[in-house]
Formats: structure tokens, sequence, C-alpha cells
């Protein structure tokens, strides 16, 4: 795949790798509590989650965002690994995620009554969104430095 900068954006890839880091944070999950049930903490809001809870595996920078961003430098599959590194997806409520969509987490969090509706920390949400960032331009160097 060459790294066009006009190719359009296609998730076939980030999906096959999302799955894959999915199935990866859940056997951690249920393995650090020890009864079964998976065990995570919301990244935007810090209350925890269990197994049976509505929560969603999140990019906290969205996909569609990376690859605009790299599509010029990277492979499909390169940015797939980049959108899926460990720093950028994170588990949250299904609400927060559907309300969030692929909006930038700083836009979305001043929308008039986001934080308070959702219960979010937004201390939280912003060191989350700072370590997705950190994570993500590691990734792209460790990528580009193998080229």
């Amino acid at each position: 795949m060459s790294n066009d900068l006009n190719r359009s954006y296609c998730r076939t890839e980030i999906n096959f790798l999302f799955t894959k880091v999915k199935a990866k944070m859940h056997q951690q999950a249920i393995a650090f509590d020890g009864d079964g049930r998976a065990l995570y903490t919301d990244c935007y809001t810090g209350n925890t989650l269990r197994g049976g809870d509505r929560y969603d595996y999140e990019h906290i920078r969205s996909s569609e965002e990376i690859f605009m961003i790299y599509r010029d430098r990277l492979t499909n599959h390169e940015i797939a690994e980049v959108v899926n590194c460990p720093e950028n997806v994170a588990v949250t409520l299904r609400t927060i995620n559907q309300s969030k969509g692929k909006l930038k987490l700083e836009e979305w969090l001043k929308i008039n009554g986001n934080v308070s509706k959702h219960g979010i920390n937004k201390t939280m949400a912003i060191d989350a969104a700072k370590l997705a960032d950190r994570g993500i331009k590691n990734k792209v160097i460790e990528i580009l430095s193998r080229k």
C-alpha cells in the first residue's frame, strides 16, 4: 500500500488489530481481579467498570484523525499499529464513547453539559489524552525508524 496523501480512510487493518488488542486487554482484566469477570478503570471518570457493565473499548484519539495525519508517511497496517498502541486504547462507558464519537476529547469536553452529565474527571481525561499523544508519537517514531 502506498503512502498516498489522497488515499481514503479505511478501517480494515485498524479493526483487525483492534480486535486483538481488545481480547488481550480483556484477558488481562479478568486475570487482574481473579473472579472471572473483567475489571477496568474508566479512562474518563475513574470509576470501576466490571464485566457485564455497558462499557466500550475506546480509541482516545480517533482512528480517522490519526489516519489523516499519517497517511502520507505510513501504510494502513502501520497506521493500525499507531491507532491501537496501548496508550491510545482504554475503556469507558458506552454512553461516553457514543457521545464523544469522532470528536477530539478536548472539543467534546467543552460541549455544555458533557462533563457533568457523564461524571467526567477532567484531569483524568486530559491526562489520558496526553498519554495517548505520547504513545502515538513514540509508536510513529518506532515505525519510521524501521524504514
